[in-house]
């Protein structure tokens, strides 16, 4: 508000600075060229050629003066505001010394008459057409003045002891100088003022196209880094261009180590000889040697050097896709599973109780013969064996939907502990500790959680029996996520036996799956199921010293 108080012509501020620019030009043209005009007429001066000028030291003081006000005007320039009228002052000034100059020079016969033309075209290059003819008309005025100064007979040498050509002697001589330089001065600020405005509607065009582009540029930039897909480009030889970041992502190398590099030999899977008809799929070696399949594309590219070779490459990671597409079929096959065992346990439920009912019929009725009671001891042990079987079974294939509350977490191991160590066949031998905060709090079926933690701790036991100091721990611990994201409850069953073996590890969940010899192959898959049935995950890995390590994530609201 205040500038435009002081400088009512104040415009954008991109015109602002492009007439800043154009008045420091004024300001170093301003030196040079008249600087150059009098050096050259005083060397030629001094080589007795017919050039007017005053004594030289009065030369030397008009250069200094003009330096002097050529420097104050450019600390002056850093400060204003209204650059649209310093330039008109300028230029006005500009016109005065010129007037001065031809005046010192001989007048109506100085060579430097033409001089004027200087003001005028940057008049009109800074004040467009306006400002041309007001200069022109500056310049005419003041060329007329000298003139009027010649002919009354106050020439140069009135002030100036320097040689000086002879008065005008009639107004009709005055008059033609006159009217032939000022028609001259006006077609310059014509053809100028044209020019002039060629060269605005140009540098604006220039401004906006430039505009554009640096706008485009920052958009594709932006496209470019922030996409999740990979893009690499290549040139007529196959050289890689250019990488983007989803592209090292992927791949696992920075931009610096493929750039110029064949992408042929980095990445062999990605060069095809036609363009297929569908995105095709390919396994990629990362660098850190892991194998990825990826989903690419290719496309000709359009450079400025018409290389009929370069191309753009686009690729997506499908290891995620891949996964979930696996975690479909998984669910589909347990699905159909889930189905067969619930009608294959219904089968066997009622003629399992049938032959458990006899059996008991026939124990009350059994004489004193050892082989009849051993029997009868294997009837019932099978067929509750059977039955834990058929009742894993419906819980598989039927889970119960959880009923989620707020328990200690910390109750509930004691609880599964104590439960364990009551076992007729659990090994006392086995020491379960256990690290785990009293005020810690699960949200979770409290029910359900004790199945897992039961079964978690007899699948530990089992594989640590053998160790001559076998120990299971149990911890847990809330964790913070890093991500927008709820906190998780993480719970820990580590054993220190043997381990389980890679290709153990990998269907270790699945339904059916088992290494023991009575096992059913359903504990882990019920566990894992009831787990994800919380919305958390399990996995199984390897300690570093011994033993495996079953990790529960569970979600907190």
């Amino acid at each position: 508000m205040k500038s435009s108080k002081i400088c009512p012509n104040t415009g954008s501020p991109a015109a602002n600075n492009q007439l800043k620019k154009q008045i420091q030009w004024l300001l170093f043209l301003r030196v040079i060229f008249l600087s150059l005009l009098l050096g050259v007429s005083v060397l030629l001066q001094s080589e007795e050629k017919v050039i007017l000028l005053p004594p030289i030291h009065f030369v030397a003081y008009f250069i200094a003066g003009l330096y002097l006000f050529t420097i104050a005007s450019a600390l002056i320039l850093r400060k204003i505001l209204c650059y649209s009228r310093f330039g008109f002052m300028q230029i006005s000034l500009d016109t005065l010394l010129i007037s001065g100059l031809i005046f010192f020079t001989g007048g109506s016969q100085s060579v430097f008459t033409g001089v004027y033309f200087f003001p005028i075209v940057m008049g009109a290059l800074l004040l467009l057409r306006q400002g041309g003819f007001l200069f022109a008309a500056l310049s005419t005025l003041f060329y007329g003045g000298l003139l009027l100064l010649e002919f009354r007979g106050y020439g140069s040498s009135f002030l100036l002891p320097s040689p000086s050509p002879s008065p005008l002697v009639n107004i009709q001589a005055a008059m033609q100088l006159f009217a032939i330089h000022g028609l001259t001065f006006f077609l310059v600020a014509l053809l100028s003022s044209m020019l002039a405005k060629r060269l605005q509607t140009t540098e604006a065009a220039l401004v906006k196209t430039t505009y554009e582009y640096d706008h485009l540029s920052l958009l594709y930039k932006q496209i470019f880094d922030d996409i999740n897909t990979g893009i690499i480009t290549v040139d007529d030889n196959y050289l890689i261009t250019s990488f983007n970041p989803a592209a090292e992502a992927i791949t696992g190398f920075e931009t610096v180590e493929v750039i110029g590099r064949s992408i042929a030999k980095i990445f062999p899977g990605l060069v095809p000889i036609a363009q297929p008809a569908e995105r095709p799929i390919a396994n990629l070696t990362r660098k850190d040697g892991a194998t990825i399949p990826v989903g690419y594309s290719w496309a000709k590219l359009n450079t400025p050097d018409g290389s009929d070779n370069a191309r753009i490459y686009t690729m997506q990671d499908l290891s995620e896709i891949k996964k979930m597409e696996a975690k479909v079929q998984q669910a589909e096959k347990m699905a159909t599973i889930g189905e067969m065992a619930a009608g294959i346990a219904h089968e066997l439920r009622n003629p399992l109780a049938a032959i458990s009912g006899a059996a008991q019929i026939l124990r009350k009725d059994e004489q004193e013969n050892p082989t009849n009671s051993r029997l009868l001891n294997i009837i019932n042990r099978e067929c509750e064996r059977l039955a834990l079987t058929i009742q894993e079974f419906l819980l598989f294939s039927k889970p119960a939907p959880p009923e989620i509350h707020w328990f200690s977490l910390k109750k509930l191991v004691v609880e599964a502990v104590e439960l364990t160590e009551q076992n007729p066949k659990w090994n006392s031998s086995i020491k379960i500790e256990m690290d785990i905060a009293d005020s810690l709090d699960c949200w979770a079926d409290h029910q359900l959680l004790k199945q897992v933690l039961l079964n978690l701790i007899s699948n530990s036991a089992n594989a640590c029996s053998a160790a001559s100091n076998a120990t299971i721990k149990i911890m847990a611990r809330e964790q913070s996520s890093q991500k927008n994201e709820n906190d998780t409850i993480m719970i820990q069953v580590r054993d220190n036996g043997t381990g389980i073996e890679e290709k153990v590890r990998r269907n270790i969940f699945e339904p059916f799956f088992t290494t023991r010899e009575n096992g059913t192959g359903l504990g882990l898959a019920i566990v894992k199921q009831i787990v994800e049935s919380h919305g958390g995950m399990i996995e199984v890995e390897n300690d570093e010293s011994r033993g495996a390590i079953f990790t529960i994530t569970l979600p907190l609201p």
